[in-house]
């Protein structure tokens, strides 16, 4: 019997050692290593998305970066990363592309955003149309007193992130029709970037993303960044009070305030991995909440604007 129990002895101290010589990070729906690119205007959702995840299961670790939105898709294209979040889900063409590499994306709308107009808390100015964003980016207003008649914040300077980020190609495509003047168009790095500038600099409007200027102090999410003005966006010709909203998560649900686009996740990873469990965690009622958290709209979990009435 006693060789019989040595034998034992020694095939459990083996497998012992084969168990914690395996890869605590070999690449599983929740555990591994992995690159993802986003662009930067959804950076505020995805870092704490991140930050979960990475609470929840130990043994992940990622390498987020933060980059123009064309860029995203780029390394995701050139196999530099196998996820993205971008404002946009793939196009036709974009997705033969992979096919042709035996990859299979999955995208999946996460939430929906809102881009944000932000001016100098000096300012008077308070309300501004579509048509007149159209315009000011299309050369047609160059003052302040042609939107706000009697402004005297001179002339207006817009400011964006980055001349290839998604705000700018929302803008071009869906506001200007294909056309953006460059004159007193500038582009920064970041939106953070945008938001101190344009707090210390009157004239200026500063394009950015919503989740950027959410005061997460505020459950509501009916209060701003406090070093900033935002302005109310209005569809009408004639903006006024009762036809402008501002960006807050009740009127993106049936989009209201007009200036909302979706935002995806896009998943070529060939198997399910790490980046699989990741973007599964995102559209699930937890990473949903998360982005509810964050001043935006998740996908599943619209919020809605209830009048109470006080006749009796």
């Amino acid at each position: 019997m006693k060789p019989i129990r040595l034998l034992l002895f020694f095939v459990l101290i083996l497998g012992g050692c084969t168990f914690f010589k395996g890869d605590p990070y070999r690449n599983t729906p929740t555990t591994g290593r992995a690159t993802i690119s986003t662009d930067e205007t959804f950076k505020p959702i995805i870092e704490q998305e991140l930050d979960i995840f990475k609470s929840i299961y130990g043994y992940t670790e990622f390498n987020a970066r933060y980059v123009p939105e064309n860029e995203a898709f780029n390394q995701l294209l050139n196999g530099d990363v196998q996820l993205i979040v971008a404002s946009r889900p793939l196009s036709k063409l974009e997705i033969a592309f992979l096919n042709q590499k035996k990859i299979f994306p999955r995208q999946t709308k996460i939430a929906t955003d809102a881009i944000a107009l932000i001016v100098s808390p000096k300012s008077k100015d308070s309300i501004i149309s579509v048509n007149q964003i159209k315009d000011l980016l299309t050369g047609k207003i160059e003052n302040w007193n042609q939107i706000t008649p009697g402004s005297k914040s001179g002339k207006i300077k817009a400011v964006f992130d980055n001349d290839k980020s998604s705000i700018i190609n929302y803008l071009v495509d869906s506001i200007c029709g294909g056309r953006l003047v460059k004159t007193n168009v500038f582009a920064l790095e970041f939106n953070r970037d945008v938001i101190e500038y344009t707090s210390t600099h009157p004239g200026v409007l500063g394009f950015i993303g919503a989740s950027w200027i959410t005061n997460v102090s505020d459950s509501l999410h009916l209060s701003f960044h406090k070093k900033i003005k935002v302005l109310s966006v209005s569809d009408n010709a004639r903006p006024d009070e009762s036809n402008s909203y501002k960006p807050y998560q009740a009127y993106m649900v049936d989009k209201v305030y007009p200036l909302t686009r979706d935002i995806y996740i896009i998943n070529a990873e060939p198997r399910n991995g790490l980046v699989t469990g990741f973007s599964a965690f995102v559209a699930s009622d937890k990473g949903q909440r998360i982005i509810f958290k964050s001043g935006v709209l998740p996908a599943i979990a619209p919020t809605r604007v209830v009048n109470i009435r006080k006749d009796f």
